[in-house]
């Protein structure tokens, strides 16, 4: 005989893995009650809980999702107000250009102009000079010719109507030789 056999025997002949009746029913009785206690207590709690995470977490996905296209639609406003100032600046460069050039154009007009009024200021000045030392030329020539026909002749050209018509006679005459020889 077995040792399991021997076992069962001195027990009184009772199998140890099939309970009595009355922890049986005593059993079932439990398990119907925390099966109840759990059906109506605890799983509407368990399933409202599950619930509240549920919206919360789609809240949560919602929210991020609306919080994306927000800061879509702020980063596309800042690449459009980023665009518009690149405009602007190009827009404002390109004017600086034209203003700068209008005003070189300008202060090389005013130039121009400037050194224009200074040329015929110059050419008036040495006209004057010209015309000043003709005149002092004329004159000193005239003295000269006086003095050399008054020792040439002998005699004294102070009458001034006299000295004058032969220092014109004879500038007149020294004039139309020398535009002759340039012809």
């Amino acid at each position: 005989m077995t040792m399991a056999a021997t076992l069962l025997a001195q027990e009184g002949g009772a199998n140890p893995l099939i309970p009595h009746t009355y922890e049986l029913v005593v059993g079932i009785f439990a398990f119907l009650v925390v099966f109840f206690v759990v059906g109506r207590m605890l799983v509407p709690r368990i399933q409202k809980t599950l619930a509240e995470r549920t919206d919360a977490i789609e809240g949560g996905i919602k929210r991020a999702e609306e919080a994306q296209a927000e800061a879509q639609a702020l980063q596309q406003q800042y690449r459009d107000q980023l665009a518009e100032a690149r405009q602007d600046a190009a827009r404002l460069r390109e004017e600086a250009r034209e203003q700068a050039a209008q005003i070189k154009a300008e202060l090389r007009e005013e130039a121009q102009a400037e050194a224009r009024r200074l040329i015929e200021a110059a050419h008036a000045q040495i006209e004057a000079d010209r015309q000043q030392a003709f005149a002092q030329l004329r004159a000193e020539i005239g003295r000269l010719s006086t003095d050399l026909a008054s020792r040439i002749v002998g005699e004294s050209l102070e009458d001034e109507a006299r000295q004058r018509r032969t220092v014109d006679r004879f500038l007149d005459e020294l004039e139309s030789s020398s535009a002759q020889a340039v012809r």
